[in-house]
């Protein structure tokens, strides 16, 4: 999947209204490496709503003058599929494995583990080799995290799914507590090619402690609950109808279908 395409970034008018912050200062600020993640899937227009309503403190991540960056995934997954299967069959502990690229030209090497109800992001310095294929050094770094987080070698790990979409981050008056807002969002199998677009989608995340933030406050007073998605997981199963998805049988019959 290509990184370079033209899209439109979400809400500008009033993201260009809020107090810019720098990556290190956001960083610094609310990095949360390990956190709890709570998603919720908006129609565009809801989202630019959301973005709207947030308290006028909220500051809105800016790099070299831009405030939505375009994000390109590849992930990887076994022949059997095992990340997918435990996030459908819910798996106390369940892992995926990504290589994630940015509009300006850094990549890394990305494994996210699941303890309990929180999300562990570790992460190195990458270059994909033109056949997408991990290396024997990026193969040890998943496997040395995954080991880390207790969980067994799974294997040869295989691209599998790309996805693209343009993200916007805000730093919300809240310790410690974020909202990312991804549009234009994109799926496309590594195998098949099949792809799916949903423009009209917005994936809502807040990223807090164990306490739900006051994005997630106002976004249920607005009358938006949290739902179970995860990108690889049900894009995957919206591009293959056979496999197990009873998890997001609602979600990929009213929105992805």
């Amino acid at each position: 999947m290509s990184a370079a395409t033209t899209t439109t970034a979400l809400g500008m008018d009033r993201l260009a209204e809020l107090t810019p912050i720098s990556l290190d200062q956001l960083v610094e600020r609310a990095a949360l490496l390990i956190r709890v993640d709570r998603k919720y899937v908006l129609s565009y227009a809801d989202a630019e709503m959301l973005i709207a309503t947030l308290p006028r403190t909220t500051m809105a991540l800016e790099i070299a003058g831009d405030r939505s960056f375009g994000y390109t995934s590849l992930y990887y997954d076994t022949a059997r599929l095992e990340s997918y299967r435990q996030t459908a069959q819910r798996r106390r502990r369940r892992f995926k494995v990504r290589t994630r690229a940015y509009d300006n030209g850094a990549t890394f090497l990305e494994v996210k583990t699941r303890r309990g109800p929180h999300t562990i992001k570790e992460r190195t310095e990458w270059t994909l080799p033109g056949n997408q294929s991990l290396d024997a050094v990026g193969r040890s770094y998943a496997v040395d995290r995954l080991a880390a987080a207790g969980l067994d070698d799974p294997g040869q790990l295989l691209p599998t799914l790309w996805t693209r979409y343009r993200r916007s981050t805000l730093c919300l008056p809240d310790s410690a507590s974020r909202l990312t807002v991804d549009t234009n969002l994109v799926w496309q199998d590594t195998a098949g090619g099949a792809r799916l677009d949903r423009p009209g989608l917005a994936i809502v995340e807040t990223k807090s402690g164990s306490s739900p933030s006051s994005a997630d406050r106002l976004l249920w007073s607005l009358g938006h609950r949290p739902q179970t998605i995860s990108k690889y997981a049900t894009g995957l199963a919206a591009l293959h109808p056979d496999l197990p998805s009873n998890r997001w049988h609602r979600l990929l019959h009213r929105t992805f279908a």
